[in-house]
């Protein structure tokens, strides 16, 4: 039963995070890369989840029971938690273990951070100990040396959980740790739930991470992890820490010129997947517009990457319809936000309070369900499927089954000839889109201002591989044009929200064929600006 489940999870998605490359084994020991995929589930699934068949059948004994007390330390100016380090204390029985980690990246619920662990005699750090597991050269090791941490260490906050862990081997011979833990952070009098999965990678395929999860989600409700108990703790230790999280923009992103195509592909399809993940809680738990906003750029990113490798390695289908579904959702609500909060804001003060108020008060209130929804859809099983069939995809590198020899030779070739061919080809695609752009029609306009959308993807996802300063040129020149249509794309878009509003709502129709025809007429003169932007790109020099 369990090797249909986890063959149908496989399937689904049929590969390694642009971050590193550890398709190989993984052997833990005291100093390694922990990998790990987080998991959040609801208290009261915890006993469907401890039942799944899956657990029983990937392992050869019961679960392992574990009541665990942490304690975090740090210094009173958190001076570990600022270089990005954490450091523990954990009490399993009569034993204790110190725990540091360091470093590593998030995405799409999967941690990777460097951990050197040890024994301890009690419940206080031991400097020194860790100090022999810290290599020379870790940058962590001089972090630790400092008299402001080895000698203001304080306890922050502290858990204490009912651990049960799962020793899995899965068909294909993966090592796979499976936590789960349920308990509660402390700090400063106040405390939070925790309710968690992990999936730690033992030996084998990071692939084979994803293929559990996927498998676990079809029975249970999960929820991809972001932040881990650290990061929580944190913030229940120090309110101030625990706003809205941060819109989160596309890291900056490097490509190696020794670098395959293949291998410039994860890199540039697993920064875009960071992108949309690191954004999904401020639209999930906090609606927040711009993280909304950035996640849909992440999405668009993903979307144009996959466009401009498609002659090479193909999304499944089911993938693609998917993405598409995301792609919309995140559209829908990002359409209302710019029409209350940007294109009726702009003319506050040209057009009569009494024909606007009640649009934006309408169009504010359209957002608002719009978020909910998109929100919902992001806390949903459907979401977290998404992400972990991409991430599988990604680390299995599962295109390669379907691709030719012909295909699998130019994967195997150097990037930058493929990033000089990709541009010139955008290039050539936007001039010819944009032929009479003065005089064109909005449906010509939308065209050329998607070309223009992916030539300047293309341009930064390869930027690395080109001449800086004329990177940076032909990027402004692009973006001068993305903004003068973009600006006219959103008047487009508002004329239809506003055609909505006065349909779903009649009163509202004198306003809105009002602010309809005032916008109309600002599109008439934005139009004016185009030719400027348009003869930069038609004079531009390509960055190589």
């Amino acid at each position: 039963m369990i090797v249909n489940a986890y063959s149908r999870a496989k399937s689904i998605n049929a590969c390694m995070p642009p971050y590193a490359f550890y398709n190989g084994c993984i052997n833990q020991g005291k100093n390694a890369m922990e990998i790990e995929l987080k998991l959040l589930l609801a208290q009261d699934d915890a006993p469907l989840f401890a039942e799944h068949p899956l657990l029983a059948a990937c392992s050869s004994a019961p679960p392992q029971l574990q009541a665990l007390h942490d304690i975090y330390v740090d210094t009173p100016d958190l001076h570990l938690a600022r270089h990005r380090a954490g450091l523990r204390v954990r009490q399993v029985g009569s034993d204790w273990l110190q725990t540091l980690k360091a470093g590593g990246d998030t995405s799409g619920g999967l941690h990777r951070r460097h951990e050197w662990e040890g024994p301890v005699a009690g419940p206080v750090p031991e400097i020194d100990a860790l100090l022999v597991l810290v290599k020379r050269r870790e940058p962590v090791r001089a972090l630790l040396r400092q008299n402001e941490v080895s000698g203001a260490l304080q306890t922050i906050f502290t858990t204490r959980i009912a651990r049960a862990v799962w020793q899995l081997t899965t068909p294909e011979g993966d090592a796979i740790e499976c936590v789960l833990d349920q308990g509660v952070i402390e700090a400063n009098g106040a405390s939070t739930p925790v309710c968690e999965v992990e999936l730690e990678l033992k030996a084998g395929r990071s692939a084979s991470l994803f293929d559990v999860a996927l498998a676990l989600q079809q029975q249970v409700p999960l929820r991809l992890g972001q932040i881990n108990k650290a990061e929580r703790g944190y913030r229940l230790a120090f309110p101030a820490l625990a706003g809205a999280p941060r819109p989160e923009k596309a890291a900056a992103l490097t490509l190696d010129e020794a670098m395959s195509l293949e291998q410039a592909f994860v890199q540039i399809a697993g920064n875009c997947l960071q992108q949309i993940s690191a954004n999904a809680d401020g639209v999930v738990d906090h609606a927040e517009e711009e993280s909304l906003h950035q996640m849909r750029v992440g999405v668009r990113r993903l979307r144009s990457a996959l466009g401009m490798f498609a002659p090479l390695l193909a999304l499944p289908d089911e993938l693609q319809r998917e993405l598409s579904w995301l792609s919309d959702a995140l559209g829908a609500a990002r359409d209302w936000d710019v029409l209350a909060g940007a294109t009726l804001e702009q003319i506050k003060g040209e057009v009569e309070a009494d024909m606007l108020a009640p649009l934006v008060t309408a169009a504010q209130e359209r957002a608002r369900q719009a978020h909910a929804d998109t929100g919902a859809a992001l806390a949903g099983a459907r979401y977290t499927a998404l992400m972990l069939g991409l991430q599988r995809w990604l680390h299995a590198r599962a295109w390669r089954s379907a691709c030719t020899r012909r295909q699998l030779r130019r994967l195997d070739k150097a990037a930058p000839g493929f990033a000089r061919r990709t541009l010139g080809k955008s290039q050539r695609r936007l001039l010819r889109r944009g032929k009479g752009l003065d005089q064109a029609a909005p449906e010509q306009r939308h065209r050329v201002r998607i070309a223009a959308k992916k030539a300047r993807y293309a341009t930064t996802f390869f930027g690395s591989l080109l001449r800086p300063r004329r990177v940076r040129a032909y990027e402004r020149d692009l973006g001068r044009l993305q903004d003068v249509l973009g600006g006219l794309n959103d008047l487009e878009v508002a004329d239809g929200l506003l055609q909505t509003l006065a349909g779903g709502e009649p009163a509202l129709a004198p306003q809105a064929g009002y602010v309809r025809g005032y916008l109309a007429a600002r599109a008439q003169a934005g139009a004016a600006r185009i030719d400027k932007a348009w003869r930069r790109i038609n004079g531009a020099r390509l960055p190589y």
